[in-house]
């Protein structure tokens, strides 16, 4: 019991593979083969927030036209989940990254390998955000529990 509970209260080094030890790495994501800055690097957490945020405002422009004049009286909320849902779901597998993603220059890739994302992937991945607190919670590299469970990371493409 007490390695159950030491994994999700000693916090971010608890991810760590046996016998490591979070000082070896450098720089976030080293241990992933990525990049230390620039191109092919994670994410920063400000830039996936923004992307985050361009993507829900824009589902919500767009659950707007879809309700029309009843804006105040129609699930709107829910409406804006959906097409948050389903836009992030279809773009990251059809492209690899969602709009606020693409306007912010970064994508999700697959840390096992040059392959894409993947509908199933993707599906989870997305799954996964709705609940939010998945996202707020990272690793010693930074990847939230969304893309530690997927096998993926949000890298910068510039």
């Amino acid at each position: 019991m007490a390695r159950i509970t030491g994994s999700w209260l000693s916090g971010p080094s608890a991810a760590l593979p046996d016998g490591a030890d979070e000082t070896t790495q450098s720089f976030r994501g080293e241990r992933l083969g990525l990049q230390a800055e620039g191109p092919g690097s994670l994410a920063s957490t400000g830039r996936r927030l923004a992307a985050l945020m361009i993507d829900w405002v824009s589902s919500a422009g767009v659950a707007a036209l879809i309700i029309g004049d009843n804006f105040f009286d129609g699930p709107f909320s829910t409406i804006t989940l959906l097409v948050w849902f389903v836009v992030g779901v279809t773009t990251v597998t059809l492209f690899s990254f969602t709009p606020g993603q693409l306007f912010l220059g970064m994508q999700v890739a697959r840390v096992d390998g040059p392959a894409r994302v993947g509908f199933v992937r993707a599906l989870v991945r997305q799954a996964l955000l709705v609940f939010v607190v998945p996202g707020t919670i990272t690793d010693v590299d930074g990847r939230g529990m969304q893309d530690r469970a997927t096998g993926t990371a949000l890298i910068r493409t510039r």
